[in-house]
């Protein structure tokens, strides 16, 4: 409850009477002050007046007063600046570490606010706010997408900044792991990154020429090449298909010339994959773009348009994984090249990311708005998420939209951070019972 008296002071949602300390002051909340996640107060910077004198400083909040020591702040000199003490129950005075008596006022929680906050607390449907998003105005609606779209944004944006600086600012490095971790599509993500951490680009660039080279080294570094890795049913097949003895032997000349350490293949996930999304085929995908030369960094920041991307990234297994998933067991329901959804996703969770990331660093906005541009003419992604929201009456029209939902789905939805969702805060105003 202590969360939705925050909310209460936030937006001023207060009774529509005077407001007064509790003895009897007058009191103006001027600027409620920044919520503050860290230790010290809950608002910072708030700034109030009672009787004629404004203060600036931090405001504390509490279900009732006698809170204020059971949280320990008479003892902590972090509260010495509070302003107002703010309570939905005054039971008793308070005292900061310094002896003063900071003036305090009782906060009412509005009969309909806690009944709609009780129901989004309470409910299992998702979404919870759903009888609300009918009523919502498209400006609204489109203003938060924009919001999470760009919040999603800046968090991917600090992850590839993390790996830049893991790669000592080596922006190749980072967009090729980023790129490698979404050949995984999901279920391999982790394991397609760790295997780029183990690839040396600067040791394969000196056989770059060679696309059998560079598939033995990348096959080999992912754990690929040990014999035991293969099922025991196909090992006679791979030792005796010609491919596999040349390609372990070849990674063994590089790992010796280069001091190489494959990872472990142990990282690597099999289980109710289609013969397609198998390591081993794309990874094979990966040595033939990478073989190609065309989805290098600097053509990255070249790409302008969604048709210039997938020419970049556009690739296609070796002859052997043509028709074959793993070593030494055929198959002929492999994609020989990426589809164009398959293309489409990693632009918009490699390409877009590393993008925007790139603009922040160098404070280049072209960049940012050039990654915002590419997602709308990109279809919307079709999954669970986005059309539950479509059966609430709103639509994904691009991917713009659709990573905006899933936005809206794992930072506030999954976390139950109804409080500071727009849509949340639609449905808690709402003083009818939505019939």
């Amino acid at each position: 409850m202590e969360k939705l008296l925050y909310y209460i002071w936030k937006y001023k949602l207060f009774p529509l009477r005077p407001l007064q300390t509790t003895d009897g002051q007058p009191l103006e909340v001027i600027d409620p002050g920044i919520l503050n996640h860290d230790a010290g107060p809950d608002f910072q910077n708030a700034k109030v007046k009672i009787g004629n004198t404004i203060w600036a400083g931090s405001v504390e909040i509490h279900q009732k007063s006698s809170d204020w020591f059971a949280h320990g702040h008479h003892e902590d000199a972090r509260y010495n600046n509070v302003v107002l003490h703010v309570a939905e129950k005054a039971d008793q005075p308070v005292i900061t570490q310094d002896g003063q008596t900071p003036p305090q006022m009782e906060l009412e929680v509005p009969a309909y606010l806690e009944t709609n906050y009780k129901a989004l607390c309470h409910t299992t449907d998702y979404p919870r706010c759903h009888r609300v998003i009918p009523r919502i105005d498209t400006f609204t609606v489109h203003s938060w997408l924009n919001a999470l779209l760009c919040e999603r944004l800046e968090q991917r944006a600090e992850t590839v900044a993390r790996r830049v600086k893991t790669a000592n600012g080596d922006w190749e490095q980072a967009f090729f792991a980023t790129l490698a971790r979404n050949f995984g599509f999901g279920i391999n993500g982790d394991a397609f990154e760790e295997w780029a951490r183990h690839i040396p680009l600067q040791a394969v660039g000196h056989h770059r020429d060679d696309l059998f080279q560079i598939e033995a080294l990348f096959l080999g570094q992912a754990g690929l090449l040990d014999i035991d890795t293969i099922p025991q049913k196909y090992r006679e097949e791979a030792a005796n298909d010609g491919y596999y003895p040349r390609l372990k032997q070849e990674y063994d000349y590089l790992a010796h010339k280069f001091s190489l350490q494959p990872m472990d293949a142990e990282a690597w996930k099999f289980l109710r994959l289609r013969p397609q999304n198998f390591p081993h085929v794309r990874i094979s995908q990966l040595a033939r773009l990478y073989y190609d030369q065309r989805a290098g960094f600097s053509r990255l920041l070249e790409a302008k348009t969604i048709e210039e991307l997938h020419a970049m990234l556009s690739t296609h297994a070796t002859t052997y994984w043509e028709s074959h998933y793993t070593f030494g067991c055929p198959s002929y329901k492999n994609a020989k090249t990426l589809t164009k959804a398959s293309l489409n996703l990693i632009v918009v969770n490699t390409v877009v990311p590393v993008l925007y990331a790139y603009g922040i660093t160098h404070a280049q906005d072209v960049f940012r708005q050039r990654a915002l541009q590419l997602l709308e003419p990109i279809q919307a992604e079709n999954n669970h998420i986005t059309r539950l929201w479509d059966e609430c009456g709103i639509r994904a029209e691009s991917a713009a939209d659709s990573q905006a939902l899933l936005q809206l789905k794992k930072e506030y939805c999954d976390r139950r951070y109804c409080l500071h969702c727009r849509f949340g805060y639609e449905f808690l105003k709402r003083k009818d019972n939505f019939t």
